[in-house]
């Protein structure tokens, strides 16, 4: 469970303390001496896998937000590069914990600001019960709706999402959520399209349960192979390999003994079973930037030495454990620290703690008992061991990695670099806000903490807080300086935190706390909202993936004679051919959040697969295609076409100057309609002729209606059976658009 991390009765909170900490200066990760170059082919070949059957080419597809910020194209950055990923952290808990609510803080602090202060108001859900902060743009759904699911893969797919990381740190894997999302993005993966593959985020401090319910449930089954994200040629997970033995602990302890330069604290021990790893409890009294060696002996501090490691950055409170790597057998042995740097010391007891042990001081016995934990080594672990990479996982938002082989999830700018080999940035964060004040871990319902607004240093006031993503901004600016292989990013869906009150175990609680999540302001979702900031952090996400990965340039159009009879052999040769997500038509019904909440919405009709556009010096040309038969023409909604002619955002609605089909005879002639005012209100119908056969369609416009000669370049975008609410979301939410969401097409003019 992650610092913050607050729901129902999971109150046990796990501090940076838990984590072990240290690098290895004897024993060594075998990759730690692959060459970088190699690492890099690994990474990229062992994902071939991800690469769509059927490629909608999204990161040539053109879009402009509600703040008037246009998606970067190949003239505005690099070429692509295979060697670069992204991951999301992505939440599984959403209807798996009661159906009581939903609790909107945003709507209740809306109908009584004064509820903050207030934590008897009965506005208020139970202590403790989750409260979403605010509205997904898919209402208040569960983890396991499908249509959901379906639309995150192919948004997260087209936004050059590599992989979505499963929160799992509460200790509890969600199977039921991870099982539907892993079917529905497998259903789409075998249709074509390109999706996230998936990974895990296992509990920082005590991942051993996590991961054997993952080995026996997901992995040791062999489900859904082709999507699990590899790293180096294996799974990754996000998880401590030390932490993962069935253990022997000895945590008794009532007094930490100081390591004094020239001298060494010891523990001897008897076990009974192979074990992997060994250590104690150590302390640094608060001080940051401790070292220790530690090593292991047979039989005593006479005996030969087995291993011996150098740790820095020791965690205070933590516990250090030596990685053996090689099973060591039962018998008896004795582990010892030596040569501190800094403040450090011992977790210990006044008394013999430990049955068939002794403590030690510069090798001699002396009174008490060292805390000790040793990690047994079984066959089911030691598969699990060799089966995946693993990158330990670092809770703490401000100190950066205690040493090789760890991963952050979130921190505060100015985020650091985590790596496998030393001086070689493997890993960086990316974080939408933080739940930090004064360089502490705090929550987000304290208004000092690192909200959406935040930058320059400070949190400014209501006045000064907006919609543009100014702390996203700060934290991808100095992920893209550093340009690490890999880009974690939170978060994408978590919509949730638990109430608590004043005695929430963060700095600077309130009467009425809210850890992870709050308001729109103080929250770290990018999935978009109903209202609020709408989508502005998807695009501003998928801008910045385009910064770091790159993107293809858009061909040019390459035409043909085109005439509009029902015969379409004559756009064979046309090129490019401008393609849509399959089988993402809108079908929805299923359970939302609350009790006898459902959501159902059947407008999905015709999948749009793949269009094309040629002109001549008259005429521009346009062609569809869907996946069957398209439905009728009388039908509603049916099959429009919009064209945004002058390439300004700022002009027509949503930057679309005509609609097409809004008025569809059966005669062939269909309307063009040009907008008024800039709103969902189109002039009078101009007739175009038209033509469908089976699952086909083609028309021809005149430029002259459009108001134009031949331009530089067109956007158009193809909608089938969207409400026509007049606002963006509808090509969200309604029917299918090709391409999907606010994107749209270009057509380059040679």
């Amino acid at each position: 469970m992650k610092p913050g991390r607050s729901l129902l009765n999971l109150l046990v909170m796990v501090y940076p303390a838990l984590v072990v900490a240290g690098t290895t200066a004897v024993v060594v990760a075998a990759d730690v001496t692959t060459p970088t170059a190699d690492r890099t082919a690994a990474n990229r070949d062992s994902n071939v896998q991800n690469a769509a059957a059927w490629d909608v080419a999204s990161d040539t597809w053109v879009a402009t937000d509600a703040l008037g910020r246009s998606l970067p194209t190949a003239e505005q950055v690099r070429s692509p590069r295979s060697d670069k990923f992204v991951g999301v952290f992505y939440f599984l808990w959403l209807g798996r914990h009661g159906d009581a609510g939903p609790f909107d803080i945003s709507k209740i602090l809306a109908k009584d600001p004064a509820a903050i202060g207030d934590p008897k108001n009965p506005l208020w859900g139970p202590l403790y019960a989750p409260h979403h902060w605010g509205e997904s743009i898919f209402s208040y759904y569960r983890s396991d709706d499908e249509s959901v699911l379906r639309k995150h893969a192919q948004m997260l797919g087209e936004a050059g999402v590599d992989v979505v990381i499963f929160d799992v740190t509460n200790q509890l894997t969600y199977p039921e959520s991870w099982r539907a999302l892993c079917r529905v993005f497998d259903e789409s993966r075998r249709a074509g399209n390109r999706v996230p593959q998936i990974a895990f985020l296992c509990p920082f401090g005590e991942p051993r349960k996590v991961v054997h319910e993952l080995w026996d449930q997901l992995y040791g089954k062999n489900v859904c192979p082709e999507l699990w994200f590899r790293w180096h040629g294996k799974p990754l997970i996000m998880a401590d390999p030390a932490m993962l033995d069935e253990s022997i602990v000895r945590a008794e302890k009532n007094t930490a003994v100081e390591l004094a330069t020239g001298h060494t604290l010891g523990q001897t021990f008897t076990v009974a079973k192979p074990f992997r790893d060994v250590g104690g409890m150590l302390a640094t009294w608060r001080e940051t930037g401790s070292a220790v060696t530690m090593s292991l002996y047979q039989d005593g501090p006479q005996g030969k030495r087995l291993a011996s490691s150098r740790f820095t950055d020791v965690a205070d409170n933590g516990w250090l454990l030596l990685d053996l790597h090689t099973p060591q057998p039962a018998g008896t042995y004795y582990v010892e620290i030596s040569a501190p740097k800094g403040k450090v010391g011992w977790w210990s007891h006044s008394k013999d703690v430990l049955p068939g042990g002794s403590a030690l001081a510069d090798g001699a016995a002396v009174a008490g008992g060292r805390t000790l934990r040793i990690g047994i080594a079984d066959e089911k672990t030691s598969q699990i061991h060799q089966f995946f990479t693993f990158r330990k996982p670092q809770p703490d938002y401000f100190c950066g990695p205690r040493g090789l082989g760890e991963w952050g999830w979130l921190e505060v700018t100015p985020q650091h670099a985590f790596s496998q080999v030393a001086g070689v940035p493997e890993q960086m964060t990316v974080g939408v806000a933080q739940n930090a004040v004064d360089g502490k871990l705090s929550v987000l319902s304290n208004p000092r903490s690192c909200g959406r607004s935040f930058h320059d240093g400070r949190e400014p006031g209501p006045e000064g807080q907006d919609t543009t993503g100014r702390n996203f901004t700060e934290q991808w600016e100095r992920a893209l300086s550093i340009d690490p292989p890999f880009i974690f990013i939170t978060g994408w869906n978590e919509w949730i935190a638990g109430r608590f009150d004043i005695h929430a175990p963060f700095y600077q609680p309130g009467p009425v706390t809210f850890v992870d999540e709050f308001d729109m302001e103080y929250s770290r979702d990018i999935e978009p909202m109903q209202g609020g900031h709408g989508d502005n952090y998807y695009y501003q996400m998928i801008a910045n993936i385009r910064r770091y990965k790159g993107v293809r340039p858009l061909p040019s159009i390459e035409s043909r004679p085109i005439a509009i009879d029902g015969k379409f052999d004559d756009w064979r040769d046309v090129r490019p051919e401008f393609r849509d997500t399959i089988a993402d038509p809108v079908h929805r019904d299923f359970a939302g959040w609350g009790k006898d909440v459902r959501y159902v919405n059947q407008t999905g009709r015709n999948d749009i697969v793949a269009s094309k556009l040629s002109y001549d010096e008259q005429n521009v040309h346009f062609y569809v295609r869907t996946r069957e038969k398209l439905t009728p023409v009388s039908d509603p909604n049916w099959m429009l076409l919009f064209i945004d002619v002058d390439g300004d955002p700022k002009t027509g609605w949503l930057g679309y100057d005509f609609v097409i089909n809004r008025e569809v005879g059966g005669d062939g002639v269909t309307s063009l309609q040009r907008n008024v005012d800039g709103k969902y209100t189109w002039g009078p119908a101009q007739k175009v002729s038209y033509r469908t056969v089976g699952n086909e369609l083609e028309l021809a416009v005149p430029w002259n209606l459009l108001g134009t000669k031949r331009p530089a370049a067109l956007d158009f975008k193809w909608a089938d059976n969207i409400q026509q609410t007049g606002d963006w979301p509808d090509f969200t939410v309604n029917g299918d658009a090709a391409p999907n969401d606010r994107f749209n097409y270009r057509a380059r003019m040679k």
